[in-house]
């Protein structure tokens, strides 16, 4: 077993330095691990055989739901309704009924099969998608939300999911039985987290913190992680639910940020394990045995999920954001090789089709981050004939523009002088109604945190002429002013404020170019300050 960590180690730490020189993320070293070391040990299906291995690199995703928890409070949650229960319900729904049709009435694929193989291809990976976005810093931007909403819901649709085929593998199990317990376990899981959250976590972690123990403080993350993970599990839920739903929780108290911090190195290092498992699966004699079969289902595949997220998706946003949340999602995911395993240890599922589906579910999720690495060429591409003159918010080339870091009233005016006059802006702004609402004008906005690197730099904040702060929270407005002076020179700040009260903390950040909301008339707040700027 020591022979086997030292070479895994070794592995991936020589194959990821080469694909570092090409710009390929670690997933794919990883991956490429998992099969050289299949091949040098000789261990085939290994990881099926090995319960403990699998359930380590379970908790790579179980760590990954937990930070993504973290980022998500359940009042943003609330917020993601749509995105989540009505867009990741709709694309599930109808990329198994699409993958069912077709392969029961045009391939005439036994009906059972079919059918495990259309939930399993109605799924796509967490792993992969929200570890690059989490890198990246494109989880904040709008398809990085709209994927990540789509993602929750197919987590949440893997537990009927398995209930499914637990059933159909027992012709003696009542479905009527089956989901009186699902339901019920569901409210116990839900209401035992909650109450804990709401009154004992916070004071919890205040003991914790009185101890001064970085070492106490890690522990208590690992164990709520860990334990309502277990928890979830044991109420026949995945571990990566209770993971998820621990990570809100604690989203709502001080310590998130903290919280977040202590745990990435396990969840990347578990992470890791997870992809060598994946790579653990790949039977190159298989692949080369049905190539054809392969190739074309993949190709299939992708194009088909790609289609059906485009199409619930351009309802409510725009083209471009439309076709890079498809892009995100056209692979199939890590819970989709756990549910082809489970129905072909019950029997549900022949060798050929397990193996086949196996090795294109995993040439899927190779290809996945060198799409999401591409995602803005690839785009750019598909909307090279639709966008002749038309200017990008997301386009790193623009300059010379206008940026107005918040779309309220005082916000829209000025865009609409500026529009008026010619010239080109780009608005940011993080309340999702406010932003809609922009989308549905056909205004040049991106949705996200003002204070966040990512953000800024995708509206390529150091080649602006002039940056309009329209943010009514004061805390946040000084926050971002002082953030955007590491980027631009104060003279192209221009800052909005209530009252004279805020006047001076803003001028001693060396800005200068202020103007007092209340001491204008509302029709005259757009003439006033678009001769400062228009012509500078």
């Amino acid at each position: 077993m020591l022979t086997f960590i030292v070479f895994a180690l070794f592995t991936s730490l020589v194959l990821n330095i080469i694909l570092k020189k090409f710009q390929l993320p670690t997933i794919i070293g990883y991956i490429m691990t998992g099969t050289v070391i299949t091949y040098v040990f000789g261990i085939h299906g290994a990881v099926n055989n090995n319960h403990d291995l699998q359930e380590v690199a379970e908790f790579g995703v179980v760590f990954l739901m937990f930070t993504i928890g973290l980022e998500f409070s359940i009042s943003h949650l609330k917020k993601m309704k749509n995105e989540v229960f009505l867009t990741g319900s709709l694309q599930i729904v109808l990329t198994a009924l699409t993958v069912y049709l077709l392969a029961y009435y045009l391939f005439d694929i036994e009906q059972q099969v079919a059918f495990i193989i259309s939930l399993a291809i109605a799924l796509s990976s967490t792993a992969i998608v929200l570890k690059t976005f989490n890198e990246t810093g494109e989880i904040n931007k709008r398809y990085g939300q709209r994927s990540l909403g789509i993602l929750i819901m197919q987590d949440i649709a893997v537990i009927p999911i398995l209930l499914v085929i637990g059933f159909l593998s027992s012709s003696n199990s009542d479905i009527g039985s089956l989901l009186i317990r699902m339901l019920i376990s569901a409210v116990a899981l839900l209401t035992l987290l909650w109450l804990i959250g709401k009154y004992l976590l916070e004071p919890f972690f205040d003991e914790i913190i009185k101890t001064n123990s970085d070492e106490l403080f890690v522990g208590t993350i690992l164990f709520l992680a860990i334990g309502a993970s277990y928890f979830a599990h044991a109420l026949g839920f995945s571990y990566s639910l209770g993971a998820f739903i621990a990570g809100t929780l604690i989203a709502e108290t001080k310590y998130k940020h903290q919280a977040e911090a202590d745990l990435i190195p396990f969840r990347d290092l578990l992470l890791g394990v997870f992809f060598i498992t994946v790579g653990m699966q790949i039977h190159f004699d298989i692949i080369f045995q049905y190539i054809h079969i392969v190739l074309m289902l993949l190709a299939a595949i992708m194009v088909l999920k790609f289609l059906i997220v485009f199409a619930v998706t351009s309802f409510s946003e725009s083209k471009r954001v439309s076709i890079k949340t498809a892009l995100s999602l056209v692979q199939v995911g890590e819970f989709s090789l756990a549910l082809l395993e489970l129905a072909r240890s019950n029997g549900l599922i022949g060798p050929p089709y397990g193996q086949v589906m196996i090795a294109t579910i995993v040439l899927s999720m190779i290809l996945t981050p060198i799409i999401l690495k591409n995602l803005s060429w690839i785009t750019d591409f598909i909307l090279q004939k639709d966008q002749e003159g038309e200017f990008s918010v997301e386009s790193m080339s623009v300059k010379d523009h206008t940026v107005i870091l918040g779309f309220g009233e005082f916000g829209r005016n000025i865009a609409k002088s500026l529009r008026d006059n010619g010239q080109i802006y780009v608005a940011v702004d993080n309340n999702i109604e406010t932003y809609q609402r922009a989308i549905k004008d056909k205004e040049p906005i991106v949705f996200g945190n003002a204070t966040s690197k990512e953000i800024l730099k995708s509206i390529n904040i150091a080649h602006a002429k002039n940056i309009i702060v329209a943010i009514d929270n004061p805390k946040k407005l000084y926050n971002v002013c002082e953030i955007l002076k590491r980027y631009v020179d104060t003279h192209k700040i221009i800052v909005k404020i209530h009252t004279s009260a805020g006047k001076e903390a803003i001028r001693e950040l060396g800005i200068n170019r202020i103007v007092i909301e209340n001491e204008l008339a509302s029709n005259s707040v757009s003439e006033l300050i678009t001769p400062s700027f228009a012509n500078s």
